[in-house]
């Protein structure tokens, strides 16, 4: 995938408008699918803050760190009008990366839904 092993600050929502999670990574599939199947546990987990609603790619570590930083600071306003500024729709961008849509967290016979990765 183009996407892997590149320094990346990525923000994640739970729903339109919901609860974010500003990130940073240098392998933005990977931590897609660690947030998704629960293994950082945490905020995200605690939270279900699992739609990618906002990526930036950066040429390196330190550069992404900084903005990611700079991300945290600013107010909440500010980050859904920049994350509303290119995906007005808060479209979940994990889908073009290869991940199964969100499904709810139970299903209608009382299973509970698991998140996949497709093609894996």
């Amino acid at each position: 995938m183009p996407f892997e092993r590149e320094p990346c600050v990525y923000i994640l929502a739970s729903k339109p408008r919901g609860t974010l999670y500003i990130g940073v990574t240098s392998d933005l599939v990977k931590r897609l699918w660690q947030h998704r199947e629960g293994v950082t546990g945490g905020f995200v987990a605690r939270y279900k803050v699992h739609r990618l609603v906002r990526f930036e790619m950066f040429g390196d570590m330190e550069a992404a760190i900084l903005r990611e930083k700079q991300l945290k600071r600013w107010h909440r306003q500010w980050t859904i009008n920049l994350v509303e500024r290119d995906n007005p729709h808060w479209v979940d961008f994990a889908i073009d990366l290869g991940f199964d849509p969100l499904a709810s967290s139970r299903a209608k016979d009382g299973s509970r839904n698991e998140f996949r990765m497709t093609g894996a």
